[in-house]
């Protein structure tokens, strides 16, 4: 039995701090607009990243699993390649999540790719055969090779027009990844090309369902110009990674790996207190 997950239906702001946001009232995953942009962690989570640990699984590591929006070098790399690539600016409480997972940020595995879905992730003949069994999936590859405690799953883009195809195959990725004892952290897709903003409710209600932490990008490039997108209104606009850089945080690239950096860090840090 699924546990409803509490969300705040009030206006977001991206917090300065990670600490866990108050929640007052449930809210339906219909409403996932006004869900909070840093994840709500529940026991459920915590339990998984417990069994996780008894599982042998890398505290310091989390695996990328999705297509260009996460896959792009220009997502969360600076963050392994030194303090000559990014700056922090007023938000240097993130520093010990930086540290921490050092080396997964740079990281690409197995299951992040440009033009992945949910179909190419579990298909088996899009394996890197060098480093991959036969017959094993990219995702199935990726959590063997990486042991991962943590996984961000940034996926739909890809998929607007095939959305119980999509609904599928998170259902797929979401059941490997909870049956690995791996803490998922879910991503809204910052583009509505569906028209109808259906692929981010699938994305919310999953994980509302599940029970698991959702990163709701989508809301945190909202007050942006032109809401975070190119003309295309799909793709995100650019920035550099200095978030004490009033222009640089005017563009979605910029905020992406703000609000990824901080939901990681709430997750991080929620599964590994005691609430």
């Amino acid at each position: 039995t699924s546990v409803a997950v509490l969300r705040t239906s009030q206006p977001v702001i991206v917090p300065t701090n990670t600490e866990a946001p108050i929640v007052p009232q449930m809210v339906s995953c219909e409403e996932w607009q006004s869900w909070p942009v840093i994840p709500v962690v529940t026991d459920t989570a915590r339990a998984l990243y417990q069994r996780g640990q008894a599982d042998a699984k890398a505290p310091h590591a989390f695996s990328k699993i999705g297509d260009g929006e996460i896959a792009a070098e220009w997502f969360f790399t600076a963050f392994d390649l030194g303090q000559d690539y990014y700056d922090l600016g007023p938000y240097q409480n993130l520093v010990p999540v930086i540290e921490h997972f050092d080396g997964s940020f740079g990281r690409l595995g197995m299951a992040a790719r440009r033009g992945f879905n949910t179909e190419r992730i579990l298909d088996p003949s899009e394996n890197d055969q060098e480093l991959c069994d036969s017959g094993e999936s990219p995702l199935a590859c990726e959590l063997r090779l990486h042991r991962p405690a943590f996984a961000i799953l940034s996926l739909g883009t890809n998929q607007v027009g095939e959305p119980d195809e999509f609904e599928q195959g998170m259902r797929q990725i979401l059941d490997a990844l909870l049956s690995e004892n791996i803490v998922p952290i879910l991503s809204t897709k910052g583009d509505n090309l569906e028209g109808d903003h259906r692929i981010n409710q699938t994305i919310a209600c999953l994980a509302q369902e599940y029970d698991i932490p959702l990163w709701n990008f989508w809301s945190a490039i909202q007050p942006l110009p032109h809401h975070g997108l190119q003309s295309d209104l799909e793709h995100l606009t650019y920035g550099i990674t200095d978030f004490g850089d009033e222009h640089a945080m005017q563009s979605a690239w910029t905020n992406r790996n703000l609000t990824a950096l901080q939901a990681l860090d709430a997750v991080w840090r929620e599964v590994t207190t005691q609430p």
